[in-house]
């Protein structure tokens, strides 16, 4: 975790200005950022790609349950960030290649540690969301 000279969490340390308006909650860049790469289907896209360009085909192949339409529209967000890279390469019919561009592959170390830190704590989120879920009468938000 990024931490400043004190080792206080960046997000802990940061001057928030409470309170906080929801403009400046939507003007915020984590807040930008979180909204990109916590969709639906960015993580799974910049994880595939992480291992290495691909092509539209293959990419739609390796996600079972996304539509065309959906992997069309993470791609187009991920390029528009300047997270993923589109190659059309002359053949016929026009080969289209897609890759991580540096500031993507960039990516990969904070989302490695977000994975590391939910496969190290899963257990412990599912006990306590059974526990929550009980003492609610079993609703789940």
């Amino acid at each position: 975790m990024s931490a400043t000279d004190g080792g206080v969490p960046t997000a802990l340390s940061a001057d928030l200005g409470l309170p906080i308006t929801e403009d400046e909650h939507q003007d915020c860049p984590a807040t930008d950022v979180l909204r990109r790469i916590g969709d639906k289907w960015s993580v799974l896209v910049v994880a595939i790609l992480g291992r290495g360009p691909r092509r539209y085909n293959e990419l739609h192949r390796s996600i079972k349950e996304i539509s065309q339409r959906m992997l069309t529209r993470t791609l187009r967000g991920l390029e528009r960030d300047g997270l993923v890279s589109r190659t059309v390469h002359p053949t016929v019919p026009a080969t289209v290649e897609y890759a991580l561009t540096d500031l993507g592959r960039s990516l990969l170390l904070p989302l490695s540690t977000i994975t590391d830190w939910a496969l190290e704590n899963r257990k412990e989120i599912d006990e306590a969301r059974s526990l929550h879920d009980r003492s609610q009468g079993g609703s789940r938000i």
